[in-house]
């Protein structure tokens, strides 16, 4: 394995840890010195933490959600934005598309060297899609399996919220739109959940997202609808 795909699957256990973090069990240890996971629901998401400790705290647990999965995307938009990270790449290619060629030393690999970049096939950003697709679908596991928690955790919908507002912001207000309106008409969390689930891959086909990104609202939606299977068990 090159250092370049390296420092990409590195990314992903970082996106991991970030949607591990476990706000929503913090908050009650905090404020009530209890584990949320033994009331309500069971879950650490901000739904259970309205219902068992109250709305301003629900409101902090759901925007740290939220900001989770943003932050696992951003993470990887700044990784591929840094010039070393993109040289790089085009150095992997260099050396294992054409192992005829001389290998670049150190010096061919300084930002004041620029020239054989030019001649390079192998196109970084091409991967970028994808790996925001398994850094989004990683910090949805982080959230529902949190590594601090005995993989326990919530149902991955603030978090899916915030990802998706990292991805496209208009992908992401609908999926919310969405959300809200089913939630005015049947004021039951769990069915609005699913109903933006359902949303979202229709979305990413309307905003002509890429492949990879209609990809995530397929697997990302039927993760949600999975966790809240019990939910659907109760119907």
């Amino acid at each position: 394995m090159t250092l370049w795909f390296a420092l990409n699957t590195l990314l992903l256990p970082i996106a991991y840890l970030l949607g591990s973090i476990p706000s929503g069990y913090w908050a009650g240890q905090v404020l009530k010195g209890i584990d949320i996971r033994e009331h309500g629901s069971g879950s650490t998401g901000a739904t259970n933490v309205l219902r068992t400790l109250g709305t301003v705290p629900a409101v902090v647990v759901l925007l740290i959600d939220i900001l989770k999965g943003a932050g696992a995307i951003a993470l990887v938009y700044w990784a591929y934005s840094l010039p070393g990270f993109v040289q790089l790449a085009h150095a992997n290619r260099y050396i294992v598309h054409d192992p005829d060629a001389p290998i670049p030393t150190l010096t061919d690999l300084l930002p004041s060297s620029w020239e054989w970049l030019l001649h390079a096939e192998f196109d970084p950003q091409a991967w970028l899609p994808w790996m925001v697709t398994l850094a989004g679908i990683t910090a949805l596991l982080g959230h529902s399996k949190s590594i601090f928690l005995n993989f326990t955790g919530g149902k991955s919908v603030a978090t899916s919220l915030g990802v998706l507002l990292a991805i496209n912001w208009i992908v992401g207000l609908g999926t919310l739109g969405v959300f809200l309106l089913v939630l005015a008409l049947s004021r039951i969390v769990s069915i609005s959940s699913i109903s933006g689930a359902i949303a979202v891959s229709g979305l990413m086909l309307l905003t002509n997202q890429p492949l990879a990104y209609i990809l995530f609202g397929i697997a990302g939606g039927f993760y949600v609808i999975w966790r809240h299977r019990s939910n659907i068990q109760r119907c």
